[in-house]
């Protein structure tokens, strides 16, 4: 199964140029060497109601398995991103999110700092991972093995049984 894939970097600075984004091209270089596709990017500021329409109109055009947002998911008064998901999603798979924090604590514990979530809108999977790139990255490698059996439980597949 190709997933599709789209990647949405929530960040003040890197939405106006003040700083490169790092991590959305280490996530996508992840997608593209497991095979999949990536669909969209963009970079948008930490502004709640941009993060939480973008979300939106992407699940909406219906063309997309998982959107990866990355950043906004710490302790600062910016960090809005996982409360921006919470409006988008309608069920949520901590399993995905614990999965992550659990894995990450083992390397850095400011890992337990992390909010991010995870969860299904429509037929979407999004799930945030934390802004910095080797987070990011190591957030990713610890759930990418299951995203394809999620993806076909999502959409229905009879073929998902076989994974079991």
């Amino acid at each position: 199964m190709v997933m599709r894939f789209g990647v949405l970097t929530t960040s003040d600075r890197s939405s106006r140029g003040e700083r490169m984004d790092e991590t959305s091209p280490a996530i996508i270089k992840e997608i593209e060497e497991a095979g999949w596709q990536i669909i969209r990017s963009a970079i948008v500021p930490d502004d709640f109601f941009i993060i939480k329409e973008t979300l939106k109109t992407w699940v909406l055009i219906g063309d997309m398995d998982v959107i990866l947002t990355t950043g906004g998911t710490g302790c600062s008064p910016r960090d809005i991103t996982p409360e921006a998901t919470l409006e988008v999603v309608q069920r949520l798979v901590p399993g995905l999110s614990e999965a992550m924090r659990s894995q990450s604590m083992l390397i850095n514990k400011h890992a337990m700092l992390s909010r991010g979530i995870a969860g299904i809108s429509e037929t979407v999977f999004i799930i945030n991972l934390p802004g910095s790139p080797r987070a990011a990255v190591e957030n990713f490698t610890v759930i990418k093995s299951v995203l394809g059996h999620a993806v076909e439980l999502l959409h229905n597949d009879p073929d998902s049984e076989k994974h079991h």
